[in-house]
């Protein structure tokens, strides 16, 4: 009887694990994003998301040929891995005019997975690989 709640209990453990591991897997993936194209867009941040699974950029642009201010919404990888490579939640502010570069959305939607954005008062460039092994970098 020992043997058998000592099994049962083994087995609700690694049951347990198991589904406390799921939403790990159940991640979403990068095929969202287009990973054979990039953009550019030139714009003022509205605000900067430091939070996780991935932090955003949200970015207000003029379209071509004028218009209505789009809003673009640019997913980058999470604070931690950020942190390492030098960034803070500070490294981009609401206000500061960016030249952002992104893979788009496959679904033609303002939005993307974010390369590098270089802030354009002062000429830095902040670089994220989102969704690569690639740790990001800060030039």
């Amino acid at each position: 009887m020992k043997r058998l709640l000592k099994r049962a209990a083994v087995l609700a453990a690694v049951s347990v694990g198991f589904a406390w591991g799921l939403p790990v897997w159940a991640h979403h993936s990068f095929a969202t994003y287009d990973r054979t194209k990039t953009v550019t867009i030139k714009g003022t941040v509205k605000a900067f998301q430091w939070t996780n699974p991935h932090c955003v950029l949200w970015v207000v642009i003029q379209p071509p040929g004028g218009g209505e201010p789009q809003e673009w919404s640019i997913e980058t990888t999470s604070p931690g891995v950020l942190t390492r490579s030098g960034w803070t939640r500070h490294s981009v502010n609401p206000g500061d005019k960016v030249s952002v570069v992104f893979n788009p959305l496959r679904d033609g939607s303002h939005g993307g997975g974010l390369n590098s954005v270089t802030l354009l008062d002062t000429g830095k460039t902040l670089t994220a690989s989102f969704g690569d092994s690639e740790k990001p970098e800060l030039k």
